[in-house]
């Protein structure tokens, strides 16, 4: 792991201390954290954020600063409920945090309400 996402990892860890299944595993170029046995996130290379949304929700939340569509490499986006978030944008434990709570909410409703 680069250093930029050993943070940010860390820094997602202490924002889900409550949750009662938590794991790190590695996949979409990065360190995914995963709740539940479901992704609620992936810490990218350059210290940015894969999250995975409710894709009813994810045209309103690609209005947030410094939300993108997610790809899979040029021209190959990952479809709807997968958002990048640019590093500088969750630089602050607030930004990071709203994002991390979205993402909760999601992989709440698909584990079926465990945490």
């Amino acid at each position: 792991m680069t250093p930029e996402q050993t943070a940010l990892v860390d820094r997602i860890r202490a924002l889900i201390t409550d949750e009662l299944i938590v794991r790190g595993v590695s996949m979409f170029g990065g360190r995914s954290v995963m709740v539940n046995e479901k992704i609620l996130v992936s810490a990218l290379k350059g210290g940015g954020l894969l999250v995975r949304v409710d894709a009813r929700q994810h045209d309103s939340l690609l209005r947030k600063p410094g939300a993108t569509q997610a790809t899979m490499g040029p021209g190959r986006d990952m479809g709807p409920g997968w958002l990048e978030v640019a590093a500088d944008t969750i630089s602050d434990e607030e930004q990071l945090s709203s994002w991390i709570d979205t993402a909760l909410d999601y992989n709440r409703a698909v584990a079926g309400g465990r945490s």
